[in-house]
């Protein structure tokens, strides 16, 4: 087997063959854009979830943007947020004009430290996004005390965290609303798109307004034999709806989340149970109050135990065959929000430690067994020649 042949990419999509039909049986409806199977999936997505509404859209980001639009933000409001984050997050606030108020995270999980959070409010802030990172569970029920403490709204970007749950909920089920991703890497895929949920009807029907123009709501049904042509719009508007042809891919995926989830809670424990005593790596802290959605194995490197860089342990991986990535660059050290905001490196120090020392390994449910076996082998080896 050639060296190309044989490289164990960081992602490769599971699309199995009822996903296939699933998409070629929407193509032979005739219905290709938004229509039923988005409402299918919708209504399959709130018994997920345990939420009451659900509005399917075509990327999370779109979700987060239409929630926080539903919900009146604007010019001159701000939101409380984490730096580690992908930039979706920030960038769904300063759509509409508002800005993100970065606080640290907390050391064990990355995610938002809720410790911090009062202490970043103004009059200003309208309110909370934590980031469900990895698929590891915000302590949510601390953020929502914090936000009804003081009157403010909250939305949970679940984009990692389609299986995540903390306390028994399910993420996207705690705050105002929740955006979820079915991007191309994540835990199951509709190529693009995202979802909304929230217990909020009124919200909900906002959302699902400003997801298409703002025309008035299920005017995709005036194509139907009993639709009327009229509709009306009330609002300016997004094109932020999803086709048919997405989410019947999605509906199959759904059905097999479940076992997909074990397997990567499988190979999750597989790497932590093998890299538990090695002095150079820090397998990721599991909570006791939450289920994680193992979107992302992070591994952090002990930079102090090794004597090459964590590029250079992410160059030697790849040369033994196994792809990696970083999970993510503090927002607070990208050109754009140093120029346009403000901040500025060594602002969130916890948020940066845990990315200089980062790396996302291989974990999803295509994955084989020997696989597993390889990339153990290879972060090992690795992790052993380069000992300081």
């Amino acid at each position: 087997m050639s060296k190309k042949a044989d490289f164990i990419a960081f992602h490769r999509p599971l699309i199995e063959a009822d996903d296939i039909q699933a998409v070629l049986d929407s193509l032979k409806t005739g219905w290709i854009t938004t229509g039923p199977r988005v409402a299918e999936f919708e209504e399959a997505f709130e018994r997920l979830t345990g939420t009451t509404c659900a509005v399917g859209v075509n990327s999370c980001t779109a979700a987060m943007h239409l929630a926080v639009a539903a919900l009146g933000l604007g010019p001159g409001d701000e939101v409380i947020t984490t730096p580690y984050t992908f930039v979706a997050t920030s960038e769904a606030i300063l759509y509409t004009g508002a800005k993100p108020v970065f606080v640290d995270v907390k050391p064990t999980d990355a995610n938002i430290d809720p410790s911090l959070i009062e202490a970043a409010i103004t009059p200003k802030t309208k309110g909370i996004m934590p980031v469900h990172i990895a698929g590891f569970p915000v302590e949510m029920d601390r953020v929502m005390e914090i936000a009804r403490a003081h009157g403010l709204w909250v939305v949970e970007d679940a984009a990692h965290g389609i299986e995540t749950q903390w306390k028994g909920v399910r993420a996207g089920a705690w705050g105002d609303a929740g955006a979820f991703s079915f991007y191309a890497t994540k835990n199951i895929t509709t190529a693009e798109g995202g979802m909304l949920t929230t217990n909020d009807e009124n919200l909900a029907d906002r959302a699902r307004h400003l997801s298409l123009h703002g025309m008035s709501r299920d005017a995709w049904k005036r194509y139907t034999a009993t639709g009327s042509w009229y509709y009306e719009i009330t609002s300016q508007g997004y094109k932020y709806n999803m086709p048919d042809v997405l989410a019947a891919l999605g509906l199959s995926q759904l059905k097999k989340i479940d076992v997909w989830h074990g397997i990567r809670q499988k190979y999750a424990e597989r790497y932590s149970q093998a890299f538990a005593s090695n002095p150079a790596l820090q397998p990721p802290s599991v909570p006791n109050d939450g289920v994680v959605a193992w979107h992302l194995y992070p591994l952090r490197l002990n930079l102090d135990a090794l004597r090459i860089s964590r590029g250079d342990f992410i160059e030697q991986l790849r040369k033994q065959g196994v792809g990696t990535s970083v999970h993510f660059i503090p927002l607070n050290l990208q050109p754009y929000y140093q120029e346009t905001l403000g901040y500025r490196a060594g602002q969130f120090p916890v948020a940066e430690a845990a990315y200089e020392g980062e790396i996302s390994l291989p974990l999803y449910p295509g994955l084989r067994e020997s696989e597993i076996d390889r990339v153990i082998e290879s972060v090992i080896t690795v992790a052993g020649e380069s000992l300081a």
